[in-house]
């Protein structure tokens, strides 16, 4: 990957981690459009690995909330366990959906419409509800859905949040914090498995610095997305970017009934 490249993948990260339109779904879509080989393993450890960057502005703005009390931890434990399990059960599976456009473009849609569905279903929460453990528990397994490319951790977090009674505020920020442990557990995960294979050792040797550049970009820009997320979702909701999943997802589709060739091979 060139400067460039790698400069405007962690851009796009850096909008898109907090905001629930899927940023491993657009960052996918910026590679192809990039002309990035999103098949090779650096190139997919890159896409999971930045996010780590990103989740980091969540550490410094709310870094008086994030280091509480053991029962703070012990709730992000609880809720990081389900993906912590299914992710290294199904990873190279999970690994085989970043190479296919089209099922981006799928759950764009189909969490386009839910998002203009969200705000009618759950819109009597309550400030004053807190995340108990339970709560965590079933916001954890609702992360597990956001495996799938184009679906968005941060949308099927807060959405999960909002299920169980949560405000969207609460909810939001609750899927900030999640996205810590997550991120950081798959990042490292990632990482490792590159460093133990011999024939990708190299290859991540020759890219540390594309890797460094990339974290760092994300981070500054994920600072900025954060402070508008939270403000615009309190004030207007979800139904702006669920219009925004389904336009962008129907067109991929419509590209790629064109004959236009998305994948990423």
């Amino acid at each position: 990957m060139t400067l460039l490249q790698t400069t405007l993948v962690a851009v796009v990260e850096g909008i898109t981690e907090f905001l629930p339109v899927s940023s491993t779904g657009h960052m996918i879509i910026a590679q192809k459009l990039l002309g990035i080989d999103g098949a090779s393993d650096f190139v997919k450890a890159f896409t999971v690995n930045i996010q780590f960057g990103a989740i980091l502005s969540v550490v410094v703005l709310y870094w008086r909330r994030f280091f509480q009390t053991w029962d703070f931890y012990w709730k992000l434990f609880v809720a990081v366990l389900p993906a912590a399990v299914i992710g290294f059960l199904l990873s190279e599976r999970i690994d085989r959906l970043l190479e296919n456009v089209g099922v981006v473009a799928v759950m764009l849609v189909l969490g386009g419409v839910l998002m203009l569905a969200v705000d009618k279903w759950f819109c009597r929460a309550s400030e004053n509800q807190a995340v108990s453990w339970k709560r965590a528990l079933l916001i954890g397994f609702s992360q597990c859905v956001a495996m799938i490319p184009g679906v968005s951790r941060s949308m099927a977090t807060i959405v999960g949040g909002m299920s169980t009674g949560l405000s969207r505020k609460n909810a939001a920020e609750f899927s900030f914090f999640l996205a810590v442990p997550t991120m950081a557990a798959a990042s490292g995960y990632k990482l490792l498995k590159l460093v133990m294979d011999p024939a990708q050792a190299s290859t991540l040797s020759d890219n540390v610095l594309a890797l460094l550049i990339g974290n760092a970009v994300a981070f500054v820009v994920a600072l900025a997305a954060i402070r508008f997320f939270i403000g615009f979702l309190t004030k207007y909701g979800f139904k702006a970017f669920g219009y925004y999943r389904i336009f962008v997802g129907v067109l991929i589709l419509v590209l790629m009934l064109l004959g236009i060739d998305l994948d990423v091979v």
